[in-house]
């Protein structure tokens, strides 16, 4: 019998040969792949990559749709898991519309790059060596496109910066350019150091740049580098000098080069603003030292600065304004002044305000090429700049600081367009008065034609000329007027040396300090009497006045001067020249009753608009004095006195020709017979 067989004995069943067969081979698919990629590791670790160069820039070429081309050492391998990158003379070009050639370009380019991350979410750089890099920041002329957007199509997407852990980046250089402003800047940024992906301190650029045609030095500071190099908040501040000004610009921007629809606040001080705004080619007239701050907010063409506050000279502005940067530049101004001081005026009539503030109106006239005891400026319109942009302001003014004029509540609406330039209407209250003015200045036509409306309603004159010795009590006169000139000349002076219209100042019945009067008329006699009778304050009725010249061609006659009163009637002859600013007039008062100590001859006014004269003892004074002398020594001393004698026949004017502000030829005696003692509006003493 045979024996038992145990199971030790028993033969394994035969395994499956298919599934054998697949196992050796994916090992050997595996070995080789392991093979394959350790044989590709050690060519790329002995050959540094090198013969890759030519594959590089072709694949990178076709990825960001520019050429990127290396003219030196190129590296590109495993060390031993990580990419080391080496570039030398690393060159990304710029689209075709760009001025420059090279969008970035670097002397050398050194990197650790881990390899799943440029297939997988955000770029990681272990580390990155940047030497002597520089970039080119364009935008087009349409500003559509800009050279950091990549894409043909101009939907592509802007370069975004990869997660770097450590980096060193020296002598890296900044080029910006933007031609709709237009504005170039050429920018060296500061060496940046950062370790384990943060760089911890604000990166410094400075540099210089040129604004429209007005070059620039600049000092900026990225405040948050690391959080820019994440994609978050980019904080900046900048510190710029240009044409004698200093402007701070700070803000936090969604994007590093992204200024649309940020508000950014900025401050500007210097010692114009004229030359402040003369950078973006706009022209205003000179001021003091000024200091400002506003927020400014860019929205495509337009820059709009809003809560804007400061100071010019001793003045204070607050208000709005928005420059648009289209094919035609315009400025729109919304301005208010609490306090103007009356120096800070001065430019707005062509005077430097630090040489009226310093020395005087005639040697700020003499500044601008007026002669010698000149008082009218002779500063040129900016024409070429009134036609290079368009503007629009309302200023409000509260208080002119004034010693001798009182001037409140002041109104101006400007509008320049094509080189017109209208200031109306140009309204302000002077001494319980209003004076409103229509101003022209048409540089259109050459030379610029130029005309003046100003009116002035019913003033009380002795709040109007307190500051010029007439005391208030006692005098209740008002006095409205009205100035309506045309002429052609491109500053104050040329206008109005040239100009033709009217002068007319109307005075109604009312009272005028006494002393004026006499000293006008020269009455001895009536001045002596009030004098010691202690009457010297008191009022004289005036019944109607008129102080009235016609201009032709800058030469102004009075047509006429006529001040009829209570005792006396006062008339003037002669005229002036705004040319050359010479004064001579004569002014005659003929009592109404009789005065044994008249002097009834006329009183002159000469000398020029800066330094006038007045002088009291004239020429048929000095005849009368030598007749009155004679009778003295040849008779007796009364009948010397009958030299000195008026005997009161002066005729009264009918008021109404005078309250209407007629000519010379159409006034009247009370008694309605043309009056013969006014002359024929010859600027010329008769």
């Amino acid at each position: 019998m045979d024996a038992p067989l145990h199971s030790d004995d028993r033969e394994a069943p035969p395994g499956n040969p298919h599934r054998a067969r697949a196992l050796r081979i994916l090992r050997n698919v595996v070995l080789v792949l392991v093979g394959a990629i350790f044989a590709v590791w050690l060519v790329l670790f002995v050959t540094k990559g090198r013969f890759l160069k030519h594959s590089f820039e072709r694949i990178a070429t076709s990825m960001t749709e520019r050429k990127v081309s290396v003219s030196g050492d190129f590296q590109l391998y495993f060390a031993p898991l990580r990419i080391k990158f080496v570039a030398e003379g690393l060159d990304v070009a710029n689209p075709q519309w760009a001025k420059r050639p090279s969008f970035f370009a670097a002397r050398r380019m050194e990197a650790r790059i881990a390899p799943l991350s440029l297939l997988f979410g955000r770029r990681h750089f272990h580390s990155l060596d940047l030497t002597q890099g520089e970039a080119d920041l364009e935008w087009d002329a349409a500003h559509r496109h800009n050279t950091w957007t990549f894409g043909s199509s101009g939907t592509g997407k802007p370069l975004e910066f990869p997660r770097i852990d450590r980096a060193a980046v020296s002598g890296t250089r900044i080029r910006y350019s933007d031609p709709q402003m237009p504005l170039t800047a050429d920018l060296l940024v500061d060496p940046v150091v950062s370790t384990d992906a943060r760089i911890g301190k604000a990166v410094a650029v400075r540099g210089t740049g040129t604004l429209r045609s007005t070059p620039f030095r600049v000092e900026a500071r990225l405040l948050t580098p690391d959080a820019t190099v994440n994609r978050g908040r980019n904080a900046l501040e900048a510190h710029i000098r240009a044409a004698n000004n200093v402007i701070d610009v700070s803000g936090t921007l969604p994007s590093i080069a992204d200024v649309e629809g940020v508000p950014l606040r900025v401050r500007a001080q210097g010692r114009d603003l004229s030359e402040l705004l003369g950078i973006i080619d706009v022209a205003i007239p000179q001021t003091r030292r000024y200091a400002l701050k506003a927020q400014m907010v860019k929205d495509g063409e337009t820059y709009r600065f809003t809560g804007m506050t400061g100071t010019f000279g001793q003045s204070d502005l607050s208000g709005r304004f928005t420059v648009t940067n289209a094919k035609r530049l315009r400025l729109d101004a919304t301005l208010a002044t609490r306090r103007l001081d009356i120096v800070d005026a001065a430019p707005f009539i062509g005077y430097n305000p630090d040489i009226v503030a310093s020395k005087g109106a005639v040697a700020a006239a003499a500044a601008t090429g007026a002669g010698a005891q000149r008082v009218l400026p002779d500063a040129a319109l900016p024409v070429e700049a009134m036609q290079r942009f368009d503007a629009g302001l309302d200023w409000k003014v509260g208080v002119v600081r004034s010693r001798n004029v009182p001037v409140q509540d002041i109104s101006l609406r400007l509008a320049l367009e094509q080189g017109r330039l209208k200031l109306s209407p140009l309204t302000f209250s002077m001494a319980r008065g209003d004076v409103s003015a229509d101003l022209v200045f048409n540089t259109r036509q050459r030379p610029s034609a130029v005309s003046y409306d100003i009116r002035l309603s019913p003033t009380p004159m002795g709040r109007l000329l307190s500051g010029y010795g007439v005391a208030e009590a006692g005098t209740s006169g008002t006095i409205r007027g009205r100035i309506k000139l045309e002429g052609r000349g491109d500053t104050i002076h040329d206008s109005l040396a040239t100009a033709s219209g009217r002068l007319a100042f109307v005075m109604p019945q009312g009272t005028f300090w006494t002393r004026n009067v006499q000293l006008a008329e020269l009455d001895l006699g009536t001045f002596a009497s009030k004098m010691f009778e202690g009457k010297l304050k008191k009022p004289v009725e005036i019944n109607c006045g008129l102080v009235a010249f016609t201009v032709r061609g800058g030469l102004a006659a009075a047509d006429p001067i006529l001040i009829d009163t209570s005792k006396n009637v006062v008339t003037g002859r002669g005229g002036f020249s705004f040319d050359t600013e010479a004064v001579d007039l004569a002014i005659r008062a003929d009592g109404k009753k009789f005065s044994l100590f008249s002097g009834q001859s006329p009183v002159g006014i000469h000398g020029h608009f800066a330094k006038p004269s007045l002088d009291i003892v004239s020429k048929q004074l000095v005849g009368r004095a030598g007749v009155g002398l004679g009778l003295a020594v040849v008779a007796t001393p009364v009948a010397g006195l009958l030299a000195f004698v008026d005997v009161g026949d002066a005729k009264s004017a009918a008021c109404g020709p005078v309250l209407a502000g007629a000519t010379a030829a159409a006034q009247r005696t009370s008694r309605g017979k043309p009056r013969d003692d006014l002359g024929k509006a010859d600027s010329r003493k008769k």
